[in-house]
C-alpha cells in the first residue's frame, strides 16, 4: 500500500464514484478503478460497495478512511513544513447559499488566489444545505449551525438584511407605511416549499402568507426586484451590486442572520487549516466593507 493509492480512495470515497473522482486526479475512471482494484487486493479486504448508483464505503473502508484522512493530513503539514515560500497549493472546495456565493465569495477567493496562485479554489453554490458528510466539498458556509457531533462549526460573521424594492416600483406603488401594510403587498421571496432553512423564512415574521413572485435563488430574488416585480428582503452586501434598488422601512425592517463556517471533526491538515484562516479573515472584512457602503 503507498499514498498515491491511498489518494485515489480518498477520492472516489469522496466523490462516492469513479467518475465523479477521475478529474480530481486527473486520472481516468478506468484508471482509478484498477488502482481502487489494486488497493483491495494489497489490503485483502472488499473497500466499496459497486452498484450503478457509485460506490459505498465498506465496513473496511469505513475502518480505513480515517486512517488515509490522517495520512493525507500529515502529507500535507510535512509539505506546508517545506515550503519555504508559504504558498497554499492543492484544490480546496467552498459549499456556500448562493447568496454567500454570490455576493462575497468571488472577492474573497479572488483575493486570495491572487496572493497562493497554485491553489485551485472551487465555490459550490447550492439553494441547500451542502453535505459535509458526503464530502460534497472540503467546508462549508451555513446560515445555521449543524446538530451533529460529526461536524466543528464556528460563527463566523453576523449580517444584516433589509427591504427593498426598485425606484421605478416605488414610484408605482407607493412605499409601505408600516410593515404590516407586507401582508398585502406584491412580495419577492423564496419558493415556500423550499426553504432549506429555518433562517431564511424571512417574510414569515411579517405575516406574509402568499408570495407572488418567487424562486430558490437569492440572485434570482434580487434580480426580480431590479426588474421592478415587487418588494424583497435582500442581503445589504448585495446592494451595492444591485444599483437601483433602494432600502424601504430601513428603521422599521432589519433583520440580522448569522454566517457559521463548518468543517469536518477532528484534526485537519494545516494547508486547509491556514485557508480557513484567510477566509474567515476576509470574509468578516467584506460583510463589514459593503454594508458600511449602504449606510
Amino acid at each position: 500500500m503507498n499514498w498515491d493509492d491511498l489518494r485515489v480512495f480518498l477520492a472516489v470515497a469522496r466523490a462516492e464514484g469513479l467518475s465523479g473522482a477521475a478529474p480530481r486526479l486527473r486520472l481516468d475512471p478506468a484508471t482509478a478503478g484498477r488502482r481502487i482494484a489494486r488497493l483491495e487486493q494489497s489490503l485483502g479486504a472488499v473497500l466499496f460497495a459497486r452498484s450503478p448508483q457509485g460506490y459505498t464505503l465498506t465496513e473496511a473502508g469505513q475502518r480505513l478512511l480515517p486512517r488515509a484522512e490522517a495520512a493525507e493530513a500529515a502529507l500535507a503539514e510535512g509539505l506546508e513544513a517545506g515550503d519555504g515560500a508559504g504558498r497554499l497549493s492543492g484544490t480546496i472546495r467552498i459549499g456556500a447559499p448562493d447568496g454567500c456565493a454570490n455576493y462575497l465569495l468571488p472577492q474573497v477567493c479572488g483575493a486570495i488566489g491572487s496572493v497562493h496562485p497554485d491553489l485551485d479554489i472551487q465555490i459550490l453554490a447550492l439553494p441547500r444545505v451542502v453535505n459535509l458528510s458526503r464530502r460534497e466539498a472540503d467546508l462549508a458556509i451555513t446560515v445555521s449551525a449543524p446538530a451533529t457531533q460529526r461536524l466543528s462549526a464556528e460563527r463566523l460573521s453576523d449580517y444584516r438584511l433589509s427591504l427593498a424594492a426598485s425606484t421605478d416600483w416605488l414610484a408605482r406603488h407607493g412605499t409601505p407605511e408600516s410593515p404590516e401594510a407586507l401582508k398585502g403587498a406584491r412580495m419577492i421571496g423564496y419558493i415556500p416549499d423550499m426553504i432549506f432553512d429555518a433562517e431564511l423564512d424571512y417574510l414569515a415574521a411579517f405575516g406574509v402568507t402568499r408570495v407572488p413572485m418567487a424562486s430558490n435563488a437569492v440572485s434570482v430574488q434580487l434580480n426580480l426586484a431590479r426588474a421592478g416585480a415587487g418588494l424583497a428582503i435582500v442581503h445589504d452586501f448585495a446592494l451595492p451590486a444591485a444599483p437601483g434598488l433602494v432600502r424601504v422601512l430601513p428603521d422599521q425592517v432589519r433583520l440580522t442572520r448569522t454566517f457559521w463556517l463548518v468543517t469536518h471533526a477532528g484534526p485537519r491538515d494545516a494547508r486547509l487549516d491556514r485557508f480557513t484562516t484567510l477566509l474567515r479573515e476576509g470574509m468578516r472584512a467584506e460583510i463589514a466593507r459593503l454594508e458600511a457602503l449602504v449606510g
